[in-house]
């Protein structure tokens, strides 16, 4: 088992991080837009909630896990075959899906402490509030929470595209590498 990256292979460890955070981020997704149509009689109402609140922090642990690990076990060098373009827009894109991503989970967090509440973590442990009573920050970071939500939808999307046109257009093995096969078996 290949744990750590090389410079042509990504490690289990990236790979497991990629999907789940990917997996993670989409299901929030899905999560908060059945939230915005819960009546207050709903039975889902405070707890989805709750559960969305808890699964964010979490993001955003694995998501500073993984900032780490790249700096521990950095990733494969691009491939010879990419062209100026496809590097540059590749780190681009990535450096800004962090961007958003931090965005939501700290606009999130700002919803969550508006009202000076901490967040309790599935009942783990609880993350204080710091900034409370910002005038509309509740509603300000709402508004930032969803546009960043669309925003890492649709790129998420086109990263994901990218990742199919190498595969099927380009037939070069950026997708195998990101699933964990051997690039040197064609």
């Amino acid at each position: 088992m290949l744990l750590k990256n090389t410079s042509t292979r990504f490690g289990h460890i990236s790979i497991l991080i990629h999907w789940l955070v990917a997996l993670a981020v989409y299901g929030m997704f899905a999560l908060g837009l059945w939230m915005v149509t819960l009546s207050y009689y709903d039975a889902w109402y405070h707890r989805a909630p709750e559960l969305h609140k808890s699964i964010g922090i979490l993001i955003f642990i694995v998501i500073v896990i993984r900032l780490i690990w790249r700096f521990i076990s950095p990733p494969p060098k691009p491939l010879a075959s990419y062209s100026q373009f496809t590097r540059i827009s590749s780190k681009l894109a990535h450096f800004t899906l962090y961007i958003v991503l931090f965005g939501i989970l700290a606009s999130g967090y700002l919803i969550s402490t508006a009202d000076g509440d901490s967040i309790s973590v599935f009942g783990w442990f609880d993350v204080p509030a710091t900034l409370t009573e910002q005038g509309i920050q509740a509603d300000t970071a709402g508004i930032i929470h969803l546009y960043f939500a669309w925003i890492a939808m649709v790129l998420s999307l086109l990263h994901g595209l990218a990742a199919l046109k190498h595969h099927f257009i380009d037939r070069d093995i950026t997708l195998k590498r990101m699933f964990g096969f051997n690039p040197d078996i064609k």
